[in-house]
């Protein structure tokens, strides 16, 4: 009896760690992303005229490239990688924030906080559609000249 139930007992292991494995797969964020200006919202605006984001995954570690156009024309590129722990990741690029900390709400979700010399000045979700076609970032904050915003930004998946 105790034969059966020692394999018995590995195949139900080995079942739930290939379920927990693909559980915890690349996120749906996964890929390059381009922003559909005309779908977003900028309160107060003006909005950017575009910005690609490309997230890549290595084991636990997402990266993310942001490369985007202002309303006054001046190209930037954001980078950082972080992880869906809520700790705080350095990033690279900005003025304006110099960490981000990130933590899954579900499988298509993650909350995010960026900050700048320790305090929260933009925060938000970034979610993906059910189909993966849509990437929609929500985020509220104060700009680096005071000013409140609140945008919705919306992606297109590349």
């Amino acid at each position: 009896m105790r034969r059966l139930l020692v394999p018995a007992i590995l195949a139900v292991l080995s079942a739930t760690g290939a379920a927990i494995a693909v559980a915890a797969g690349p996120d749906p964020v996964i890929g390059t992303w381009q922003l559909n200006v005309s779908k977003s919202t900028f309160k107060p605006g003006p909005g950017f005229k575009g910005q690609t984001r490309t997230y890549s995954q290595s084991g636990q570690s997402i990266t993310v490239a942001i490369k985007t156009v202002r309303a006054d024309g001046k190209e930037t590129t954001t980078q950082t990688t972080y992880q869906l722990d809520g700790k705080d990741y350095p990033v690279k690029g900005s003025s304006d924030v110099d960490s981000d900390s990130v933590k899954r709400v579900d499988s298509n979700t993650a909350n995010f906080a960026l900050k700048k010399a320790g305090k929260v000045v933009q925060s938000g979700s970034r979610t993906v559609s059910k189909d993966g076609k849509t990437l929609t970032v929500k985020s509220t904050g104060t700009s680096a000249n005071g000013e409140k915003f609140d945008d919705v930004l919306v992606f297109d998946k590349q």
